[in-house]
């Protein structure tokens, strides 16, 4: 399994998107929240097809971003994010 970071910005709600389900699908993994908008995920996807898959849930004037994650990392948060990380994240 690889280990994602999920990250997008929710910008003015039109027709099309679904918060809630976006979350869900976020949520479906095993993950940790890193900031307000921004996950780590482990998955098997690749990330184009973790994009598409998110993308179902966004408006067109929405964004994101889907990047593979692996050690060395370096951060600043809380404890349980941090043991998350350190057990999900690879060289």
């Amino acid at each position: 399994m690889s280990v994602l970071l999920v990250t997008y910005d929710l910008n003015k709600e039109s027709s099309g998107g679904d918060r809630v389900k976006l979350l869900e699908f976020i949520k479906s993994h095993s993950w940790a929240r890193l900031s307000e908008s921004s996950y780590a995920i482990s998955t098997n996807s690749e990330p184009s097809a973790v994009v598409a898959k998110a993308r179902e849930f966004l408006d067109p004037n929405d964004n994101i971003y889907v990047i593979t994650l692996k050690r060395p990392y370096s951060g600043w948060g809380p404890a349980r994010v941090n043991e998350w990380l350190e057990s999900a994240l690879t060289d």
